[in-house]
């Protein structure tokens, strides 16, 4: 067409030329025919060599165009190119499909499989979503700031394995299956259809957004004395979508679900950064964890504020005295020093890595959290020096410590001489974890003797257990890796892929039972109820890729 066009403009060209000609005078012209027949061939012929020069010129121009068509596949494969294309986005198909027809788990015999040290050759390339930040290939800095959460610290993201083939890869090699993807997919869809229309995820009345029946059963601890279970599940519901790779700005078949849940947390957050009523430390760490890491897996400016407001009201409330200048952990509401518990301190810290990992303001808390982690343990461990304590010993995590008179508490508001573990409630898990993200690595003393005590003593043997230990031991030795991984996650894995409701259980379909499943210490997962156990368990299965695991030399 484009030839055409240019013909079109050369005939025109010259007719104009012949006009301007034919103005001059007729009787000129006759008389002199033979000399203008001859000047007007020999104009035209230049005419002729000039459009013929801006013509090839032309083309020369538009030749890659020409043979990029020569050279397209044929229609049928043009066809199956669109195919393709398609199969990336049936988000909400794979949905429908799970829902009414596809078993919750299938497949239970998948080997674990060792680390490797570099990509399998064989894999498929799957293109990953959302930013490039969040891709495991791609080059660390940038805005987002990336950082591992593992061990071994580095460059690598710490939420690169979440999409894409870095997941895929990340599944296969770190001991996950087909059977543990479906249950985690189940759990979200089970959360999806559970959550209320403002966005939250209701404690006692959450299963009255589920269409279907048996209905399950409401929990109790909403608001009041045990705190705000309304805001800790939607915290706890939108980081399962998260560390699963679903944000609210990746086109996906759950990004109404975590942009509803992330705006009702926001419409919750009160003027100090805290969140919902009681305004503790407990329900505070775990709703800005969920924002600091949306806003890190997408840089959604909207998120940023809030997410930092958050940060910010923890920074006030971390525990300081003279001996500790930086700081070390937290108590529920306020800055007290002479009560530190580990496990408000554990989410508190898991918080201030996910705001360290979105390039947000952590202030003096992060050598503060270091500080505690250390006094923590030598006052739990009386007699025990980290320097040289041997790799096959084990150490213990009190629940409480006052960093004043270095005294360490098995109970609330009981203090004990030494961590007596007839007396004592245990709380390695959190010691365990804490320690990874802090940057200690196996061969460690401290580190070491933890994972110890953990599987000697924390290793579930068969459901129900204690959900809220195998959340953070989950997290906590798949970090240290080798030969306690294999022993740990062969034992975790197929027990929760078996012990989730699956097809035919109608309301309760994806979710896991909550009774027994608190243990020594509870922290109220019996009274929240199903959501949390739910979400401790669906949390769990993702930890072959919620955070990256570095530091992959053999371990023991």
């Amino acid at each position: 067409m484009d030839n055409f066009d240019d013909q079109d403009f050369d005939d025109d060209f010259i007719d104009d030329e012949n006009d301007i000609v034919t103005e001059e005078d007729e009787d000129l012209k006759v008389s002199a025919a033979p000399a203008w027949i001859i000047s007007l061939a020999v104009h035209a012929l230049l005419l002729l060599i000039m459009s013929l020069i801006v013509f090839g010129a032309m083309m020369d121009e538009e030749e890659p165009p020409v043979r990029i068509a020569a050279i397209e596949p044929p229609p049928e494969d043009k066809e199956e190119e669109k195919e393709e294309r398609t199969l990336e986005e049936v988000d909400v198909t794979i949905e429908d499909e799970i829902i009414t027809d596809q078993p919750i788990v299938t497949d239970l015999d998948v080997p674990i499989e060792e680390m490797e040290t570099e990509d399998p050759v064989e894999e498929e390339a799957v293109e990953p979503k959302g930013r490039e930040e969040a891709v495991a290939t791609a080059e660390a800095g940038g805005a987002m700031a990336f950082m591992a959460i593992g061990a071994g610290g580095g460059a690598s993201g710490a939420f690169g394995s979440r999409t894409g083939g870095g997941k895929k890869r990340a599944v296969g090699r770190n001991g996950g299956s087909r059977a543990s993807e479906s249950a985690v997919n189940a759990a979200l869809i089970w959360f999806k259809k559970h959550q209320s229309d403002n966005g939250m995820w209701d404690v006692d009345a959450y299963m009255d957004n589920c269409q279907e029946n048996p209905k399950c059963e409401p929990g109790t601890a909403r608001t009041n004395a045990n705190g705000d279970g309304d805001t800790a599940c939607t915290g706890y519901a939108i980081l399962c979508f998260l560390g699963a790779g679903y944000d609210h700005k990746t086109p996906g078949k759950f990004k109404d679900t975590v942009q509803k849940g992330l705006d009702w947390l926001i419409s919750v957050q009160n003027d100090d950064g805290t969140f919902g009523t009681t305004k503790r430390n407990y329900e505070g760490p775990v709703c800005t964890m969920a924002i600091c890491e949306a806003y890190a897996m997408t840089m959604d400016p909207k998120l940023k504020a809030p997410a930092q407001k958050g940060v910010n009201m923890l920074l006030e409330r971390q525990a300081r005295t003279d001996k500790y200048p930086y700081g070390t952990g937290w108590d529920y509401t306020r800055a007290n020093p002479k009560r530190i518990d580990a496990s408000v301190t554990g989410w508190c810290v898991m918080a201030l890595k996910a705001a360290k990992s979105a390039g947000l303001d952590v202030g003096d808390g992060w050598e503060g959290s270091k500080q505690w982690f250390e006094g923590h343990w030598r006052a739990s461990n009386p007699g025990k020096d980290p320097n040289s304590i041997s790799s096959d010993e084990k150490s213990y995590f009190a629940y409480t410590w006052d960093s004043v008179g270095n005294q360490i508490g098995f109970n609330f508001g009981q203090m004990a001489a030494a961590p007596d573990p007839a007396k004592r409630r245990p709380i390695e898990c959190v010691g365990g974890l804490a320690g990874v993200f802090l940057g200690k690595r196996p061969g460690d003393g401290m580190l070491d003797s933890l994972i110890n005590t953990i599987m000697d003593e924390q290793v579930p043997k068969s459901w129900p257990c204690n959900t809220y230990w195998m959340y953070y031991n989950t997290l906590a030795v798949f970090q240290y890796g080798g030969q306690n991984w294999k022993t740990w996650n062969g034992q975790v894995r197929d027990m929760l892929v078996e012990a989730q409701h699956g097809n035919g259980t109608g309301c309760f379909n994806g979710s896991w039972d909550y009774e027994k499943t608190g243990g020594r210490i509870s922290h109220h997962i019996e009274d929240v109820g199903r959501l949390l156990s739910t979400a401790y368990c669906c949390l769990s299965l993702e930890v072959y890729y919620r955070y990256q695991r570095i530091n992959d030399r053999k371990r023991k």
